[in-house]
């Protein structure tokens, strides 16, 4: 008597729940502080889609074998369409239905740009078929853009406008450095902007934004109430104009009245 034996059991692969998700690379305040505003800016320029996933330096799994050797890849900043919003400890990609980021950006620093432009580079345009990669030095404040071309797996240059700003054909947005202050640090900084170009705030600009509005709102409105009441007393001192008018011409009719009927005539005219 023979028995069929059960199929071998195929491992399940690591999930997010077991793999490290803490790379733990030492930045600097300005390099956090940059990852932070990007990160917060698209989440609020965002606030009512679920289907976009934004996130930095966290890791991102593509294969068994790169968990295995625990060597994970933590973009600084990136963004997944097409997903669901939700907390996640990493990007496992087989856990995301094989969903990718579709932009990374890389803040330069002089221990990370070497791995920036090689190691990482490669993995984004050669496994993870990233469209779009960009690479940020905080301190000198260039900028630079690639996008993935198809043909080889690899990235080209994308060359700026004028004036340094670059396009995000997958966000329909643009990426620019712009002057300005976050956290009380005030120093050039990469900046998400609408298709117009201006830049899109952060949370504490919005609310800068709306007490501004409210301060011109309240002026406005003391202006308007201050204009009514001039207009008021300017009808006030009208109708009193108006009626020492009409008491001068009853006083003047009735001195007329009592000259005809003590001379029989007006003066300078026929007599009666």
């Amino acid at each position: 008597m023979t028995f069929q034996s059960d199929p071998p059991l195929v491992p399940i692969p690591p999930g997010q729940d077991e793999l490290p998700h803490d790379d733990g690379v030492i930045q600097s305040e300005r390099h956090r502080k940059q990852m932070d505003l990007l990160i917060e800016v698209l989440e609020l320029h965002w606030k009512d889609r679920e289907d976009v996933y934004v996130s930095g330096n966290m890791a991102i799994y593509f294969s068994e074998l790169q968990a295995k050797k625990n060597d994970f890849r933590g973009p600084d900043v990136f963004v997944v369409l097409d997903t669901v919003r939700r907390e996640r400890k990493s990007w496992v990609v087989w856990q995301e239905d094989g969903r990718t980021p579709d932009v990374v950006i890389e803040l330069l620093s002089e221990t990370t740009e070497k791995v920036d432009r090689t190691d990482k580079m490669r993995i984004y345009a050669k496994l993870l078929h990233v469209p779009e990669y960009y690479l940020f030095d905080p301190f000198t404040g260039v900028l630079e853009a690639y996008a993935l071309e198809n043909a080889t797996m690899s990235y080209v240059p994308v060359a700026p406008s004028a004036n340094g700003d670059v396009a995000s054909p997958r966000l329909h947005l643009g990426l620019g450095v712009r002057r300005g202050t976050y956290h009380n640090l005030d120093v050039d900084w990469l900046r998400w902007l609408d298709a117009e170009g201006r830049v899109l705030p952060t949370g504490e600009e919005q609310a800068r934004t709306a007490e501004e509005q409210a301060r011109a709102a309240e002026k406005q409105a003391r202006t308007a109430e201050e204009q009514a009441r001039a207009a008021e007393e300017q009808a006030r001192t009208a109708e009193e104009q108006a009626r020492a008018a009409q008491d001068q011409a009853k006083l003047l009719a009735a001195r007329l009245a009592e000259y005809e009927q003590q001379f029989g005539k007006l003066p300078g005219g026929e007599p009666r």
